[in-house]
C-alpha cells in the first residue's frame, strides 16, 4: 500500500518534524533515518511501525532543527600555558624573533575546543516522548491513507472477481458440451480404426474411452473456481489484513485456470481459459498492494 504523511512540532530546546512513505511491498520492511544521537528512538519507532502494518515498504525520516546552542567554545588553559611556554623559549633562543598575534595562537590545535552541550536524562526523556508522540500522529495519517487506497482498490479487485465469475460460468457452458463432443469424436476416431485394423475388443474401447472423457473433464476445476471465487469476497469482506491469504487464493486460481487449459480439446474454451488466466494474473498483481 502507498501512502505520505508529515506531522511536525516542538520542545523547548528544539523543533521536529517526522515524514512517512510506504509503497507496496510483499512483507513489512522498516527504514528508519535520524539524525546522530537519537539511536534512542529506533527500537520503540520500529516496534510501532510494525504493530500497525502488516505489509508495504515503509520509510520513517526524523529531522531535527536545535533551537539552542548545542555546542560551545572553551578555551583549555592547558595548552595555552603549554604554547605560551615554547613561545617565550623561542624568543629566548632566537634573537629579533616577532611574538605570535592572539588569533594566531587561538588557530593552533588544542586551544579552543567545541564542546558539546550535555542534556540531562530528563530532557532526553522528555524529547523522546514528544517525538513518540508525533510518531503516533504521522503513522495515523499513513493509515488513513493507505486505507483509503484500500477502500479504492477493493472496488477494482471486486470488478475483476465479477469478471472472473463471468469467465468460470462461460466455460460451466461450453463445458457442459464436452462430453457429447468427446463422445462423438472417439465415435468416429473407433469407426475409422474399425476400418483400418478390424476387430477391436469392445472393452478395451469403453476403459480407453471412459479414461480420456475422465482427462478431459473440467466440471471439477469449474467448482473449485466458484469455491475461490466465494472465499476470496469473504477476504475482501474483512476488516483485518487479508494480503498474503489472497495472496495464496492467486495461487489456487491459477492451478484450476491452467488445468483448464490443458485438458481443453474445445477452441472456444481454450480461449475462455486463456481470458481466465490474464484476469487471475491482473487480480494477483492488485492483490500484491493491499495489506
Amino acid at each position: 500500500m502507498t501512502g505520505f504523511a508529515r506531522s511536525e512540532g516542538a520542545t523547548d530546546t528544539c523543533t521536529w518534524g517526522w515524514e512517512a512513505k510506504s509503497v507496496n511491498g510483499k512483507g513489512l520492511d522498516v527504514r528508519l533515518r535520524y539524525p546522530r544521537g537519537f539511536d534512542f528512538i529506533d527500537a520503540a519507532s520500529r516496534e510501532r511501525v510494525t504493530k500497525r502494518f502488516k505489509r508495504g515498504n515503509v520509510s520513517l525520516n526524523l529531522d531535527i532543527n536545535w533551537t539552542t546552542p548545542q555546542s560551545s567554545v572553551v578555551l583549555n588553559e592547558d595548552v595555552l600555558a603549554q604554547v605560551l611556554l615554547a613561545v617565550k623559549k623561542i624568543q629566548d633562543t632566537v634573537a629579533d624573533v616577532q611574538p605570535p598575534s592572539v588569533d594566531g595562537i587561538l588557530a593552533l590545535r588544542g586551544v579552543l575546543e567545541q564542546r558539546d552541550e550535555d542534556f540531562s536524562a530528563d530532557d532526553v526523556k522528555a524529547l523522546e516522548e514528544a517525538l513518540l508522540v508525533g510518531l503516533d500522529q504521522l503513522l495515523d495519517q499513513l493509515s488513513e491513507g493507505r486505507d483509503a487506497e484500500g477502500a479504492r482498490m477493493g472496488g477494482v479487485l471486486h470488478d475483476q472477481l465479477a469478471t472472473i465469475e463471468r469467465l468460470s460460468e462461460e466455460a460451466c457452458a461450453l463445458a457442459a458440451l464436452q462430453p457429447d463432443a468427446i463422445r462423438q469424436r472417439l465415435a468416429k476416431q473407433i469407426a475409422a480404426l474399425s476400418d483400418d485394423l478390424g476387430d477391436i475388443d469392445p472393452d478395451r474401447v469403453a476403459q480407453e474411452a471412459a479414461i480420456i472423457m475422465t482427462k478431459a473433464d473440467v466440471r471439477e476445476e469449474l467448482d473449485r473456481l466458484v469455491a475461490h471465487i466465494a472465499a476470496a469476497r469473504d477476504l475482501l469482506a474483512e476488516d483485518g489484513p487479508v494480503g498474503r491469504r489472497l495472496d495464496f487464493l492467486c495461487q489456487e486460481f491459477n492451478r484450476e485456470a491452467n488445468t483448464l487449459c490443458s485438458k481443453s480439446s474445445d477452441t472456444e474454451l481454450t480461449r475462455v481459459g486463456l481470458e481466465l488466466k490474464a484476469t487471475i494474473e491482473q487480480f494477483r498483481e492488485q492483490v500484491q498492494n493491499i495489506e
